[in-house]
């Protein structure tokens, strides 16, 4: 789903109406109240067979071309398939959408839609105090209550009197909605999230033909299926519009001057890495291999990967994960651009290849998409545990270059900067993106062709060294004076054989060496490549002057982002870098610590970049670290850093 979007210069504020406490009002064709808000925050929860995220993802594509700014929270349980009704098997969607640029999902939702008694008791302690609830009342009986420890009904005990309450019939009104379609009541019921989603398309004002054509392709082996569920949907528009219960709708405006022009399209993380691995291949003129075994939250890739062969892509999928990597890194030496996909349990059983990939020193890409552990761990939730893992996690001096995306759209740009990386240096690199991005989305621009990068490599083509009798030769180590990266040869290539293998290399030759000056010598050489890989330097934001610095990497970009802005708003100074490159640092890193006093560093896991700059740069950085398998909210860091400017 795409969209235009124009300058802000051509662009005009085309709200009408009064406004009343700060919103705008009018009224709808149908006389009832439509009044106009800047930003909500919708969650979507219910059973993880009640299509959830299917719901969420329509509303959110509609938002997308409608032309508002948001981001989304996608949470999934951990089971297959949890026992339904109970609190493990809950799946949610939030979104927030706002009509200016924002970078969260969002602290709290201002509306719930709870599909059973399981759903409200799972989101009930994040829903604020006044905020609009939407619950199947069809499921609050005694039984599915019981099973998640509501001993009476919340609907009936006065315990919801906080909130804005609406009771809906949900299962019923969508049996009734496809009683002349010849359905079991069975499958009528497993429409009813898409009279959910035409409720809140009303409520909100959002686009429907999108999500009616959607519906007809998905299901368009089963034409009856199609047309049941566009009833449905329908269904909940109309009882939206003619029901007393919801005597008002609401407006969100398109977010005219947060996006530069261009075309814009909804992505996801995992999806927009994808691409970036594409788009790297084609401006690198190399085909693209991904071995790979299949893990949550990075199986998308692989699935999205084998979609494109037209653009030179293979796949494979491997009985486990060193048989991926180990295809992955035939592959780059094979000449093609090598990847691996995986999360934090694969890294670990990939950790031997990597260091084979660091003493042939081949181009590898390992993307891990975090999850939280250790071991199995929680695969549906995100984390950013494995920093220190990326960094140090092989036997010996085995370096390699660690590049983390911000958001989900910056994945795709990360992709490709991690690809320039492995392709100019000769290295393996990490790619360390995390759950939260990989199923969150948000507005990206597609860029254009000529924009991207130049990463057309040479291949070794002949001799490259001239022995003291004047042969000429073919040295597999000689290496490029400013890069350090050693030539790439070709298998088959007449005049090129040399050895290959994971025993050290003598310096030039590539033939085993045990001799310790040499392989003190190859030791410190890997390590000199990867310090003298040419990353930007960091950029501070500090508008005022502050005495505090907020650091952050990755995922934790948005929260950050969201509480400075929060933090400057009420008057407090505060200035804030983020980084993309963990190994190297930028070069200004150090020096950009030493201007504050305090440094305070928000993590997913428990300090492990607050490790790394205590230990490089000897500042005494201060940790903000959370490991309960969601991200960070804006206001509870802005409160933390409130509390650091101020201490």
């Amino acid at each position: 789903m795409t969209s235009q979007v124009s300058s802000p210069a051509e662009q005009a504020d085309g709200a009408g109406g009064a406004v009343v406490a700060g919103q705008r009002t009018s009224a709808s064709p149908g006389g009832k109240e439509v009044r106009r808000l800047d930003r909500v925050i919708i969650r979507f929860a219910g059973d993880s067979g009640d299509g959830m995220q299917l719901t969420g993802d329509r509303f959110t594509s509609e938002t997308a071309s409608f032309g508002n700014d948001l981001s989304t929270l996608p949470n999934f349980p951990a089971e297959i398939r949890a026992p339904a009704g109970t609190l493990p098997g809950v799946s949610s969607f939030q979104l927030h959408f706002a009509d200016h640029d924002i970078l969260t999902p969002g602290d709290a939702p201002n509306v719930l839609v709870a599909m059973n008694p399981a759903a409200l008791k799972a989101n009930i302690g994040d829903v604020p105090r006044g905020a609009e609830i939407i619950i199947n009342t069809d499921e609050f009986t005694k039984r599915p209550m019981a099973k998640v420890g509501y001993q009476t009904s919340p609907l009936e005990d006065g315990s919801l009197a906080a909130y804005n309450l609406h009771p809906v019939p949900l299962t019923t009104l969508t049996v009734e909605a496809l009683k002349d379609f010849g359905l079991s009541r069975k499958e009528a019921e497993r429409s009813k999230n898409m009279f959910a989603l035409g409720l809140l398309s009303w409520m909100y004002h959002r686009p429907t033909e999108g999500t009616e054509k959607f519906l007809r392709q998905k299901f368009a082996k089963k034409p009856q299926i199609a047309e049941a569920n566009v009833a449905a949907f329908r269904a909940g528009w109309n009882f939206g519009e003619t029901t007393e219960d919801f005597a008002v709708s609401y407006e969100v405006a398109p977010a005219t001057q947060a996006f530069p022009t261009g075309t814009y399209r909804n992505i996801s993380g995992n999806l927009a890495l994808s691409y970036g691995l594409i788009a790297a291949s084609r401006q690198a003129d190399l085909p693209l291999y991904l071995g790979s075994y299949p893990i949550t939250p990075a199986s998308d890739i692989l699935h999205e990967l084998s979609k494109h062969k037209n653009f030179g892509v293979r796949t494979f999928q491997a009985e486990d994960e060193i048989a991926g990597i180990g295809a992955a890194l035939g592959a780059a030496f094979g000449g093609a651009l090598g990847v691996t996909t995986t999360s934090g349990p694969g890294v670990a059983l990939k950790s031997e290849t990597i260091g084979l990939a660091v003493s042939l020193e081949l181009p590898l890409l390992i993307v891990d998409i975090q999850r939280g552990g250790p071991s199995t761990g929680l695969p549906t939730k995100t984390e950013q545990a494995d920093l220190l893992q990326a960094m140090y996690g092989r036997n010996g001096e085995a370096p390699v270059p660690i590049v983390a995306p911000r958001t989900p759209a910056d994945c795709f740009d990360a992709a490709l900067d991690a690809a320039r990386i492995a392709l100019t240096y000769r290295t393996p690199v990490f790619l360390l993106s995390d759950g939260y991005l990989a199923n969150g989305s948000e507005p990206w621009r597609i860029p254009d062709i000529a924009d991207l990068p130049d990463l057309k490599i040479q291949f070794a083509s002949g001799p490259n060294h001239e022995l003291a009798d004047g042969t000429e030769v073919f040295w597999p180590y000689k290496r490029d004076p400013e890069t350090l990266a050693r030539p790439w040869a070709v298998p088959g290539t007449p005049g090129l054989e040399h050895r290959i293998g994971g025993i050290e290399k003598q310096d030039g030759t590539g033939n085993i060496s045990y001799d310790p000056a040499n392989h003190d010598h190859m030791v410190r050489t890997r390590q000199a490549k990867i310090d003298g890989i040419q990353v930007p330097d960091l950029e501070v934001d500090d508008p005022d002057q502050a005495r505090t610095l907020v650091l952050g990497w990755g995922s934790t970009y948005g929260p950050v982002t969201a509480a400075v802005r929060r933090l400057r708003a009420a008057g407090h100074p505060i200035a804030q870098a983020h980084l993309r490159h963990l190994n190297p640092f930028p070069r200004n890193l150090g020096e950009a610590l030493r201007r504050y006093e305090k440094v305070v560093v928000p993590e997913m896991n428990l300090g492990q970049l607050a490790t790394l700059i205590r230990a490089k740069y000897l500042v005494d950085a201060q940790s903000y670290n959370q490991v309960n398998g969601m991200p960070f909210k804006a206001e509870q860091l802005a409160k933390v850093l409130e509390e650091a400017i101020n201490d």
